[in-house]
């Protein structure tokens, strides 16, 4: 029996309306800045038992202070991105950490910016720093810059990183389910119709991600839904 897990990235709607209709969101706030720990107390209090936190890992990590992405920064200064291994990046995922571990989360994506590029150095980076830490998450790379999918694939194995992508731009190298990161075919402005949402079930797997990014994601999601429960009434009829 096919089993997905179907949200959002972020809470396009009420936290309480939201937990009562999906079951698993991306947290996007953590990429931007520190979320303080009682924030994070407050939002496991408030979800159901079983609600699942997927966390977006800090830019501190991926991408440069040079990056107009920190406008929204609120944290100290360092020598952030490019997945070095310093003393900055690792305070700055030691604290992403703990409150990773207070959502009870499971999988953190890593998303790098276009200027991540297939260069010697960054593919040895990205190799240093998922050897140094800790194994207790399920780890998710959307590359965003120019990459060959045989590099990516080898990284993501040898590593045992999950390739995340839009499954309407690019496909999967490697990973035990796909995570799958929906920004919009024509942009993030954007509504998925019906065929494109039948188009999407018909390609995902069981435990797969299917989490939306667009702005109608909350009604895609919806509607992916209904989707969803009506393919496992009706498999024949998909």
């Amino acid at each position: 029996m096919l089993a997905l897990n179907i949200g959002t990235c972020g809470f396009p709607v009420a936290r309480k309306t939201y937990f009562s209709k999906l079951r698993v969101v991306e947290i996007q706030k953590t990429f931007y800045t520190p979320i303080k720990e009682s924030l994070a107390k407050k939002w496991r209090a408030e979800a159901p038992p079983h609600f699942e936190f997927v966390l977006t890992a800090p830019q501190t990590i991926t991408h440069e202070m040079k990056s107009p992405t920190y406008r929204r920064y609120r944290g100290p200064a360092g020598e952030f991105g490019k997945f070095r291994v310093n003393e900055d990046t690792m305070s700055s995922w030691r604290q992403f950490v703990k409150i990773a571990k207070l959502l009870k989360s499971n999988i953190i994506i890593f998303q790098s910016p276009p200027s991540f590029k297939e260069e010697i150095e960054n593919i040895n980076n990205i190799m240093n720093f998922f050897s140094t830490i800790d194994k207790d998450f399920v780890y998710g790379w959307e590359p965003r810059g120019l990459w060959e999918p045989e590099t990516i694939r080898r990284i993501c194995s040898e590593l045992g990183l999950i390739h995340v992508v839009d499954p309407f731009k690019n496909r999967s190298t490697y990973g035990k389910f796909h995570y799958y990161r929906l920004h919009g075919i024509d942009g993030y402005n954007y509504r998925y119709n019906t065929e494109e949402l039948k188009a999407l079930l018909k390609r995902a797997r069981n435990k797969d991600y299917i989490m939306f990014n667009n702005t109608a994601m909350w009604d895609n999601a919806l509607e992916f839904v209904e989707l969803y429960r009506r393919y496992k009434q009706h498999r024949n009829h998909y």
